[in-house]
């Protein structure tokens, strides 16, 4: 498949085999994220990897106590990481000014390489309460991680599901402007 026509496929999968990746997928994957543009080449982003379904557990009851009430009221009792066999955090030093943008544009690698190679995947937010919270800061450091970093999102990553169907959605009809002599 062409990388545009990887593009134009990609959707979130939220339903996931109950079958870990293959290390040779993963390295895809990981590999992919970092070489995702960065502000004047700074790489200010970081790749965590999760693939204990014990401590993935537990980041999901972490993340959810983060909802927002509408999300509450409109996802009920959901699993915020749809119960994936591998989770990945993205931070980034917050010290560099496009970090956000660098963290950013990492996670959309990792989403489009994995759908390149039949792997599903799901951009989760509240990484950045998480890594913020008191407990993200011990968590960095235990890791040997600096403070300066900030959670930028997670994804979640896994075979889709035998039943997983994509729904194309339609783009807007003013989704481009061209912008001439003004």
């Amino acid at each position: 498949m062409s990388t545009i026509d990887d593009l134009k496929t990609r959707r979130s999968v939220r339903k996931f085999k109950d079958e870990q990746l293959k290390k040779e997928d993963l390295d895809v994957i990981l590999e992919a994220g970092t070489y995702a543009p960065s502000g004047l080449g700074k790489q200010s982003a970081k790749i965590l990897v999760i693939q204990d379904r014990e401590t993935i557990e537990r980041f999901a009851k972490w993340n959810k106590s983060y909802f927002p009430e509408e999300i509450k009221k409109l996802r009920g009792d959901i699993n915020p990481m749809f119960n994936a066999p591998t989770l990945v955090i993205v931070i980034a030093d917050s010290t560099i000014p496009t970090y956000i943008e660098d963290g950013t544009l990492v996670i959309g690698n990792i989403l489009n390489a994995a759908h390149s190679i039949g792997v599903g995947g799901c951009w989760i937010h509240r990484a950045r309460e998480e890594i913020d919270s008191l407990q993200g800061q011990e968590l960095l450091k235990l890791l040997g991680i600096d403070s300066k970093y900030r959670g930028i999102g997670h994804v979640v990553l896994g075979y889709p599901a035998d039943d997983f169907e994509p729904v194309e959605t339609p783009r807007k009809d003013d989704y481009i402007t061209f912008i001439n002599d003004i």
